[in-house]
C-alpha cells in the first residue's frame, strides 16, 4: 500500500501554473538536499499557552523530540551510505518543528506541500510544487490528524500516532504508523482492569483526538468487561486552573481508588502540579503510553503520586551508532538548518548572541550533558522513527527496481492518471502581467484583474501587487519581466553618425586642399592681399574645427566629454578671431588711402596677432576654469524614455557653456557687423563681401542651434550640434576661400594687382 501511495505521488501532475504563497514561507530546522526528499514534522518545544499565571509555564524544549528528528537524520544518512538499498540515489529532508499545536503542524505540512521553506523564492511552478514524497510525523494524534486530511496525494508515517480514528482507510487512505492503534492498547488496559477485578474507577482524558478516541474505546470495552465508570474528567493544556481544581476535587471527593488516564504528558502534567499541591496521594493510577513509561514522570517529586502506576509500553530497542551520532552533531547558523543552536542554549545555559548571558561557541562538550536527548538506553519510540524512515527507503527501492508489468508494478507508474478535481471558481486567475483588485461588496475569491502600470511587472498567477522595474529596466508589452533598457549614444557604426563622418572628413581634405592651392600660389596678389597669414591661420583653425566635431561622435567617455566642448570653443573663437582681423584690415586699409591717413599702422601685422592671440587666450583661460572647477562627465539619463538609457555628457556647468557659446556669438555679431560696413568698398574684389555672408550664414546656424539643441532627444542633440559645427564651418569655408580658388585657378588675369585695386562703376567681381 505504501508503495502505491509513492507511486501516485509521484504521478501526479498539476496544471503548469504559477503558485505564490500569501504569506511568508518558515524555513526548515533541519534540511538537506537528495534526489528524494522526506519530510519531517515534530514537536520540538511545548507549546503551552496558559490563561493563570499561577500555572505559568514557559514553552520549553523537547529534548527527546530532539532525539527523533537526529534519529531521522541519522537513519537517511545511513541508507545514503549503504549499497545495498536505494543505491546511486539520495535522501534528502527537511524538518519541521509543530510545537505541539495542530495549527502550526498544518501549517509546517503546508510548506513542505507546497514546496515553501526555501529561502530564495515562493513562487513555484505547480507542477513541481512539492518534491517532499513521505512526511514522518507527527507525535500526537490531532496534528496528525490534520496533517493526514492535508496531503492526501503523499504518504505519511507516523512513529507515535495511536488514534484508533486514523486506522479508517476511507477517511485516511495515504496515513500508515509504525505503533500500533490505540484500539489494541484501549482494549488490553480494560483487560488489565478487570485482571486486578477493579470494577470501579475513575477516568481521565487529554480533550484531544488521542484522548478521546482512547477512551471512547477504553470506557466499551469496560463495560463489556463488567467494569463500572464513576465520572469521566476532561483535561487539556490550555484550560484554565479553575478547570483543574474541579478535576481535583471530584478526584478527592470520589470513592472509587483507581484512575485510568488515556492522556499525553503534556496536558497531565498540569493536573500533576495541582495534586502535588494539595497532596492527594494514595491512588492507583493505570495510564497509556504516552504518560506512563515517560522519563518525565518518573521523578522523585511525582513519585509520592503514581508510586506504582502501571500501564503498557513500547517494546524497547538498541539503535546502533545513534548514540556515536548524536553526540557528533554541531549546531549551524545556515538557514534551513538552525535547529541545534536552542537546544544547544538550553542544554549548556549559553547563547549565542546575547552579550550579558554566557557565549556559546558550539564546541561544547555533549558526552557532558545527560538528558532525554543523550540517553539512548530506552529508544522505544526513537526506534519507530527509524523504522519509518527505512519503510519509505524499502518503498522507493522497491519502486525504483519495478519493471512494467511484473511483479508489483502491474500498472505502470508512467501511465497513472492525475486526480481528476472539479473546477469552481468564481473569478479566473490573473496572468503574469496584472494584480488582483477584490470586486467591492463580494468574498476576497471574486476579484478582478488589473494590468500592472507603467514600469511596473507581476510573474506570478494572481499576484496581489506589481512590482517596480529597477530604473535601468522596463517593463515589456506583457509586463511580466523587467528588461534591461538598452543604451543610446551617438556611434561610429550608424548611418547618421556615418553620414556626420564623412561630411567632417571631406570638411577637412577640402580645406587642406585649399590651404595646399594657397601655398603654391602664395605670391600671387590674391593671396598675398588682406594678410596671407591670416589666411593660413584661419584655414589651420577650420581644418580643427572639422576634426573637433568628431569628438562628438562614440560612446561618451570621461576625456572626450572634456574635450569636445573645449576644443570646440578654442577652435572657433580662432577661426572668428582670424575672420574679425581680416574684416579690420579691409576697414583700415580704405582709411589709409585717403590723404594725411596713417591709421594702417596702428594695426599692422603685429597688432593682427595679438588681437588673434589675445581673443582665443581669453576662451582657453575660460575652458581651463570650466575644465579644472566644472569638468564635464559622462552620465545616463534613466528616465527621459521607457525603454532607453540616454548615454550623454553632462556638461558639468550649463553657466560656462553659455559663456564660451556666448563669446563666440560676440564675436561673430561683432565681425558681422564690421563687415557690413565694409560692404560696399570700391575694390574690384572687395572680401568683406563675403566675410558679411559667411558670418550671416554662421549667426543663422547658430541662432537655430540653441532651441534645437533643447528639444532634441537623446543622440539627436549630439547630431544637431555636430551640424552646427559642420555648417558653419563650410559657411566660412566657402563663402571666403572658394571665391578667391575660383580666381586663382579659373581666372588667372584677374589675379593682378592691377585688377584688384582697380575701381570701376559697377563695384562688382
Amino acid at each position: 500500500m505504501l508503495l502505491r501511495i509513492i507511486v501516485l505521488a509521484l504521478s501526479v501532475q498539476g496544471e503548469d501554473h504559477l503558485c505564490k504563497l500569501w504569506t511568508n514561507p518558515d524555513i526548515p530546522l533541519f534540511s538537506k538536499t537528495g534526489d528524494f526528499m522526506l519530510g519531517g514534522i515534530f514537536t520540538l518545544h511545548n507549546n503551552i499557552i496558559e490563561s493563570k499565571p499561577t500555572l505559568k509555564s514557559r514553552p520549553e524544549l523537547h529534548f527527546l523530540r530532539y532525539q527523533f528528528a537526529e534519529t531521522m537524520i541519522f537513519a537517511i544518512e545511513q541508507i545514503n551510505n549503504r549499497t545495498d538499498i536505494l543505491p546511486n540515489v539520495s535522501l534528502g529532508y527537511k524538518i519541521y518543528d509543530s510545537c505541539g499545536a495542530v495549527s502550526l503542524a498544518i501549517k509546517a505540512a503546508m510548506a513542505l506541500i507546497s514546496g515553501a521553506g526555501e529561502a530564495q523564492s515562493s513562487t513555484l511552478s505547480c507542477s513541481q510544487q512539492s518534491n517532499i514524497h513521505t512526511i514522518i510525523g507527527e507525535s500526537a494524534s490531532s496534528p496528525t490528524i490534520g496533517i493526514s486530511t492535508l496531503v492526501v496525494l503523499f504518504s505519511q508515517i507516523s512513529h507515535f500516532a495511536t488514534c484508533a480514528c486514523l486506522s479508517n482507510r476511507k477517511e485516511f487512505p495515504t496515513f500508515f504508523r509504525t505503533i500500533p492503534s490505540d484500539y489494541y492498547q484501549s482494549r488490553a488496559l480494560a483487560q488489565l482492569v478487570k485482571h486486578f477485578g477493579w470494577t470501579w474507577v475513575g477516568t481521565i482524558r487529554s480533550d484531544n483526538d488521542y484522548g478521546n478516541s482512547g477512551m471512547a474505546t477504553f470506557i466499551k470495552t469496560a463495560e463489556e468487561e463488567g467494569i463500572c465508570i464513576e465520572y469521566s474528567e476532561v483535561i487539556y493544556r490550555t484550560n484554565p486552573r479553575e478547570k483543574f481544581i474541579k478535576t481535583v476535587d471530584i478526584i478527592k471527593k470520589a470513592s472509587s481508588k483507581i484512575i485510568v488516564a488515556f492522556a499525553s504528558f503534556i496536558d497531565l502534567e498540569f493536573l500533576i502540579k495541582e495534586l502535588l499541591l494539595q497532596n492527594v496521594t494514595g491512588l492507583q493510577w493505570v495510564g497509556s503510553e504516552s504518560w506512563v513509561s515517560a522519563k518525565n514522570v518518573a521523578t522523585k517529586e511525582n513519585y509520592r503520586i503514581f508510586k506504582g502506576a502501571i500501564g503498557f509500553s513500547i517494546a524497547n530497542a538498541a539503535i546502533p551508532g545513534l548514540k556515536e551520532f548524536l553526540l557528533s552533531v554541531r549546531p549551524s547558523s545556515t538557514p534551513g538548518n538552525t535547529g541545534l543552536i536552542k537546544l544547544w542554549e538550553d542544554m549548556f545555559d549559553c547563547s549565542f548572541n546575547a552579550s550579558n548571558s554566557k557565549t556559546c561557541t558550539g564546541l561544547e562538550n555533549l558526552q557532558v550533558v545527560n538528558n532525554l536527548y543523550t540517553d539512548v538506553s530506552e529508544l522505544r519510540i526513537t526506534y519507530n522513527v527509524h523504522k519509518a524512515v527505512y519503510a519509505v527507503a524499502h518503498a522507493l527501492h522497491d519502486l525504483l527496481a519495478c519493471q512494467d508489468n511484473q511483479g508489483p508494478c502491474k500498472t505502470n507508474p508512467k501511465n497513472i492518471l492525475p486526480l481528476q478535481i472539479p473546477k469552481s471558481v468564481c473569478s479566473e486567475s490573473c496572468r503574469p502581467g496584472t494584480r488582483k483588485a477584490t470586486q467591492k461588496g463580494k468574498p476576497v475569491c471574486c476579484f478582478d484583474c488589473l494590468p500592472c502600470a507603467e514600469g511596473e511587472i507581476s510573474n506570478s498567477t494572481d499576484a496581489v501587487y506589481c512590482m517596480k522595474c529597477p530604473l535601468e529596466y522596463w517593463a515589456n508589452e506583457e509586463k511580466d519581466q523587467c528588461i534591461l533598457k538598452d543604451i543610446e549614444f551617438l556611434s561610429y557604426d550608424e548611418i547618421m553618425g556615418m553620414i556626420l563622418i564623412i561630411f567632417a572628413l571631406f570638411g577637412a581634405l577640402l580645406t587642406s586642399m585649399i590651404t595646399v592651392v594657397f601655398f603654391k600660389f602664395r605670391d600671387t596678389p590674391i593671396v598675398k592681399a588682406n594678410n596671407s597669414e591670416l589666411s593660413f591661420l584661419l584655414l589651420f583653425a577650420l581644418i580643427l574645427c572639422f576634426l573637433c566635431s568628431l569628438t562628438f561622435i562614440g560612446e561618451p567617455t570621461q576625456w572626450s566629454c572634456m574635450l569636445r566642448h573645449t576644443a570646440f570653443g578654442i577652435t572657433f573663437v580662432l577661426c572668428i578671431s582670424c575672420v574679425l582681423g581680416k574684416t579690420t584690415v579691409v576697414l583700415i586699409a580704405f582709411r589709409a588711402t585717403m590723404p594725411g591717413s596713417n591709421v594702417i599702422k596702428c594695426f599692422g601685422p603685429t597688432q593682427q596677432r595679438l588681437s588673434v592671440l589675445t581673443f582665443t587666450l581669453l576662451q582657453t583661460l575660460t575652458c581651463i576654469i570650466w575644465l579644472v572647477q566644472y569638468p564635464p562627465f559622462p552620465q545616463k539619463r534613466i528616465n527621459s524614455d521607457k525603454e532607453i538609457i540616454i548615454l550623454e555628457c553632462n556638461n558639468g556647468s550649463t553657466v560656462i557653456f553659455y559663456i564660451v557659446l556666448g563669446y563666440i556669438g560676440l564675436l561673430a555679431v561683432i565681425c558681422f557687423f564690421l563687415a557690413f560696413l565694409a560692404r560696399k568698398l570700391p575694390d574690384n574684389f572687395n572680401e568683406a563681401k563675403f566675410i558679411t555672408f559667411s558670418m550671416l550664414i554662421f549667426c543663422a546656424v547658430w541662432i537655430t542651434f540653441i532651441p534645437s539643441y533643447i528639444s532634441s532627444p537623446g543622440k539627436y542633440t549630439v547630431a544637431v550640434e555636430i551640424f552646427a559645427i559642420l555648417a558653419s564651418s563650410f559657411g566660412l569655408l566657402l563663402c571666403i576661400f572658394v571665391p578667391k580658388c575660383y580666381i586663382i585657378l579659373l581666372k588667372p588675369d584677374k589675379n593682378s594687382k592691377k585688377h584688384l585695386m582697380g575701381k570701376i562703376q559697377s563695384k562688382s567681381l
